[in-house]
């Protein structure tokens, strides 16, 4: 049997943070990074492929208000507006990835799942928003909005501008798993979990499926998701080439290596923030402590060559 990768897009292999988001960007960049995963198709690989989704679903919210404010067009919960994200870039990255695989001489199938994801009602993140989505904003920008709109506005680590920040719970299980690994253990290229996947919980002592406004952070979902499916590689693709301590500082160092307990030791002293490499981290710490042989953080152009990004093995 073919060993499986997740492969967890990050926002940069869709939309560049010097871009506006047209779909021409949008759909370029996907092509780029589609035609990098076919190394590791020739590599023998079945390929499950998560991606995020903070600025697309950002822009839908924004529709949202501006839709409410000039037409009276009823206003979308959040999980409704995940789950077009879901829909329109799983579309997107599979027609993408379709061209990718027209340029060689691989058969496989593509197919985008729109996802599910359980999440505890009573998960403190509700207290506590951390997910940022949407578009970077001036600090003036930022405060007249959360006025305007009762948001909430958080600083970007690296200085980039203020976001709009919303509920991200942890995830505690694919709803989906059971069809995605059915799908990629013959050998389908599945897309899967975008945007961390829709959050769904069970009313108590029912079995009562609802929604929930928030946005589940994409590489932890992944992580579950690659746990589920018995994923053996778990690729997290970013904008910088390895993890790095004391980044955007002088003395930034790059890791090449890290075991499990040692990434841990450096996450829970906070060398890693969230909202930044944080989350990415810590997933990849959960999934090889769950069985999983090797998680690698890196970027798209790096993904084809041996020993790419930060590697992170349970020993």
């Amino acid at each position: 049997m073919k060993k499986i990768a997740v492969v967890a897009f990050g926002g940069n292999a869709l939309l560049r943070s010097n871009e506006i988001g047209t779909i021409e960007e949008q759909e370029k960049n996907t092509l780029d990074t589609c035609d990098r995963l076919i190394g590791l198709l020739k590599l023998d690989f079945n390929l499950v492929i998560t991606h995020g989704n903070g600025p697309q679903v950002g822009n839908i919210l924004l529709r949202n208000e501006a839709g409410y404010n000039q037409f009276k067009i009823p206003k979308m919960p959040l999980d409704i507006c995940v789950a077009d994200s879901q829909g329109g870039i799983g579309y997107m990255i599979e027609r993408q990835m379709r061209n990718a695989l027209s340029k060689t001489t691989i058969l496989r199938n593509v197919v985008a799942v729109i996802t599910e994801v359980l999440v505890d009602i009573n998960d403190p993140a509700f207290t506590n928003p951390t997910k940022p989505i949407g578009p970077y904003y001036l600090k003036e920008e930022a405060e007249l909005l959360a006025i305007a709109n009762n948001w909430i506005f958080k600083e970007d680590p690296r200085k980039r501008g203020w976001r709009k920040v919303v509920a991200s719970p942890k995830p505690i299980e694919i709803v989906n798993k059971k069809v995605i690994k059915d799908l990629v253990t013959h050998g389908h290229i599945v897309v899967a979990a975008g945007g961390g996947g829709i959050p769904v919980y069970f009313h108590k002592d029912t079995k009562y499926l609802e929604a929930i406004e928030a946005v589940i952070d994409k590489d932890l979902a992944s992580a579950v998701l690659a746990k589920e499916i018995h994923a053996h590689r778990f690729y997290i693709i970013t904008d910088v080439p390895k993890v790095y301590l004391n980044f955007n500082q002088k003395t930034q160092t790059a890791i090449d290596h890290l075991t499990a307990a040692e990434a841990r030791k450096f996450y829970e002293s906070g060398a890693f923030p969230e909202g930044s490499m944080g989350p990415k981290v810590m997933a990849a710490i959960e999934f090889v402590e769950n069985g999983g042989e090797e998680a690698i953080i890196t970027t798209e152009e790096e993904i084809e060559k041996d020993n790419c990004g930060t590697r992170i093995t349970l020993k």
